[in-house]
């Protein structure tokens, strides 16, 4: 929607282009449905349309039960709404595709698809797979993966540092010393560069990555979601 003369926006940034196609989907969709699109829409990336998310995370934003949301998300995909390419299983992280109809930005396309863009993808992939880490890839996070392809950064620097900042984010949650989620990809900027110094061997991040995995499942089990029990 346009805004009105002189009207001004009270914040610049995370607003959403609310068109012809959010009208579409209040014409077909149900409250629950509408309001988990409506947050799937802030959340996604603008370039794409996309975002990866779990049914947990998606239960708390909504603050409603993972089963609800599970009911919501196959609404939106027989409706075709989004595209829904579901995780392993119920803790792992999904990918959710907003369809052309039911999205108001222009996709980036093929002519736009270069070496940078498809290392920021990965960059982005890399960041988004661990439970600590809650973020929908913001402008701001797509910068810091631009330098550090202008950096030349390898992507087996950027998944080692991520690594390891997630392994001391867990060890620090499960202390008790932080509650928080990682919700920038700036905060493993410092690790980048402490792992390009120290050259680590290539074995080591297959440990990190096993190491991870252990404290994620510990962690899991210690927060499970308060909206469970919930309808």
């Amino acid at each position: 929607m346009t805004e009105r003369q002189g009207a001004k926006l009270k914040n610049q940034t995370g607003w959403f282009a609310a068109g012809r196609e959010v009208v579409r989907a209040i014409g077909v969709l149900s409250d629950g449905a509408f309001r988990l699109y409506m947050h799937l829409c802030l959340t996604a990336d603008r370039t794409t349309g996309r975002l990866q998310a779990c049914h947990a995370d998606l239960a708390k934003a909504l603050r409603r039960s993972r089963r609800s949301v599970v009911t919501y998300l196959e609404e939106l995909s027989a409706l075709n709404v989004c595209a829904i390419r579901s995780a392993v299983n119920q803790h792992a992280v999904g990918e959710i595709e907003i369809c052309d109809a039911f999205w108001p930005y222009e996709r980036m396309t093929a002519k736009t698809t270069s070496e940078e863009s498809n290392y920021t993808e990965q960059v982005r992939r890399l960041f988004q797979a661990r439970r600590c880490v809650e973020s929908s890839f913001s402008p701001v996070d797509q910068k810091v993966a631009v330098d550090f392809f202008r950096r030349r950064v390898g992507l087996d620097q950027i998944e080692t540092a991520i690594l390891l900042g997630c392994a001391r984010k867990y060890v620090a949650m499960l202390n008790g010393k932080t509650s928080g989620r990682i919700n920038s990809l700036s905060y493993f900027q410092a690790v980048v560069d402490e792992v390009g110094k120290l050259q680590m061997p290539a074995h080591y991040t297959e440990y990190l990555r096993q190491r991870v995995a252990r404290f994620e499942e510990q962690w899991l089990r210690q927060n499970g979601s308060p909206f469970d029990n919930h309808a």
